[in-house]
C-alpha cells in the first residue's frame, strides 16, 4: 500500500486500542519507531493489535518479531496457508476482529468462495484441499482433538508459529480492541463486498518478498525454551520466539505477582482447551487460593489465558484500582496471553 494510505490509517489505528494510551506515531522513539516503520513498511499500515503493546517497548518488538518471521516473512509455506491458519485459530478463540482482518486477507490470495467459507468456519466446504487441511488442522490444535500437522519440518514449523502467534495475539486483541477493524453498524452485505475489494487491494503486498530474519536485531539472541520443539525444523521461526519468551518472562516477572503465575501456570498444565464455561464463575475456585490483593491481577491473568472473550472493562478497572499503569497492564496480560499459546503450541 501506498505511504499516503499508510499515513491515512494510522489515526484511525491508533484510535482502535483500548484501556492503554498508545505511543503515537509522530512521538515514536528508539525501538518504538523502528517497529512502526517495520510494520507500515511490510504490512501497509500501523496495525492495531501490534501497537497496542507500544507502551513496553521490548514486548512491541516481541511480539512484531513473532508475527512477522511467521505470518510475513518468505518461507516454504505460502501465504495463503499461513492466513488460512491465522483465520482458523481466531474463530477457534472467538476473536473476530482477527478473523475479520485475515479472513479479508485471505480474499486476495484464494477462491472467494473458499475464503468466505473460512472466515465463517464452514470448512469443509472449502475447495482447496490444501487450504482446508491447515485451516483444520489449526482449529483444532487448542483443543483435545489435535493432531500432528503431515507437512514437511520447515511447513510445519512456519504454519504453527502462525498458529501459535494467533493464540497469543487473539487473546490481546479480545482484551484491548473492539469486534471488528470495520465500523459499528456496517451492514453484512456491505461488509462481504469492502472485505473482497480490500483482499484484492492487498494482493500484492502479501504477495512480496520479505526477507526471513529482518526482524530479529530488534532484540537480543536468547536459548530456546524446551516447549518450543515445535519450530525445531523452522530456525529463523525458533530463534524469533526464542527472544520473544525471554521479553515476555522478563515482563511477567515485572508485573504479574508470584502467586498469580503459579496459579495461572496450575491451571493451564490441566486445561485441554476446551471452553471453560459460561460466565465467570469457574474462575472462583482458582482465584480463592491467591491473597486479595492479587485476585484482581489473578482474573485478569486467568480469563485472558483461558478464555479472553469473557474480558470485559470491569476486570480490567479492578486491576488499574490496584494502581496498575498501562505497561503493567499490557505485561500482565502479554504474559498471561503467552503463557497460554505456548501451552497451546506444546508437542501433542
Amino acid at each position: 500500500m501506498s505511504t499516503l494510505f499508510a499515513r491515512a490509517a494510522r489515526k484511525g489505528a491508533q484510535e482502535q486500542v483500548r484501556h492503554v494510551r498508545v505511543v503515537r506515531h509522530d512521538a515514536a522513539r528508539g525501538r518504538v519507531a523502528e517497529v512502526y516503520a517495520q510494520v507500515e513498511r511490510e504490512f501497509g499500515i500501523l496495525a492495531p493489535p501490534v501497537i497496542l503493546h507500544s507502551p513496553v517497548p521490548d514486548v512491541l518488538a516481541a511480539v512484531w518479531m513473532t508475527l512477522r518471521e511467521t505470518l510475513v516473512a518468505t518461507g516454504r509455506a505460502d501465504r495463503a496457508a499461513k492466513e488460512a491458519v491465522a483465520a482458523a485459530v481466531s474463530l477457534g478463540n472467538r476473536c473476530p476482529y482477527c478473523v475479520d482482518v485475515h479472513g479479508m486477507t485471505l480474499y486476495g490470495l484464494v477462491r472467494g468462495r473458499d475464503a468466505a467459507a473460512v472466515a465463517e468456519g464452514r470448512l469443509d466446504a472449502v475447495a482447496d484441499p490444501r487450504v482446508r487441511a491447515v485451516a483444520t488442522w489449526a482449529r483444532d490444535l487448542g483443543g483435545p482433538g489435535r493432531r500432528p500437522l503431515p507437512l514437511p519440518a520447515a511447513e510445519a514449523g512456519e504454519l504453527a508459529g502462525v498458529a501459535v502467534v494467533f493464540h497469543y495475539l487473539n487473546r490481546m486483541v479480545n482484551v484491548f480492541l473492539g469486534e471488528s477493524p470495520f465500523p459499528p453498524g456496517l451492514p453484512a452485505r456491505a461488509r462481504g463486498g469492502l472485505m473482497r475489494v480490500i483482499g484484492r487491494s492487498l494482493r500484492p503486498n502479501s504477495l512480496r518478498h520479505r526477507e526471513p530474519g529482518a526482524s530479529l536485531p530488534l532484540l537480543p539472541a536468547a536459548p530456546p525454551p524446551g516447549d518450543m520443539s515445535w519450530a525445531a525444523g523452522a530456525p529463523t521461526v525458533a530463534d524469533a520466539f526464542a527472544r520473544a519468551a525471554a521479553v515476555v518472562d522478563a515482563a511477567g516477572g515485572r508485573s504479574v505477582p508470584a502467586a498469580v503465575r503459579e496459579m495461572v501456570a496450575a491451571e493451564l498444565a490441566d486445561w485441554d482447551g476446551a471452553p471453560p464455561g459460561l460466565g465467570r464463575s469457574w474462575t472462583e475456585r482458582p482465584l480463592a487460593g491467591l491473597p486479595d490483593a492479587d485476585r484482581p491481577a489473578g482474573r485478569l491473568a486467568l480469563l485472558t489465558a483461558m478464555a479472553s472473550y469473557q474480558v470485559d472493562a470491569r476486570v480490567v478497572e479492578e486491576v488499574r484500582e490496584g494502581g496498575c499503569d498501562d505497561a503493567s497492564l499490557v505485561e500482565l496480560a502479554s504474559w498471561a496471553a503467552f503463557t497460554a499459546a505456548r501451552h497451546v503450541g506444546r508437542p501433542a
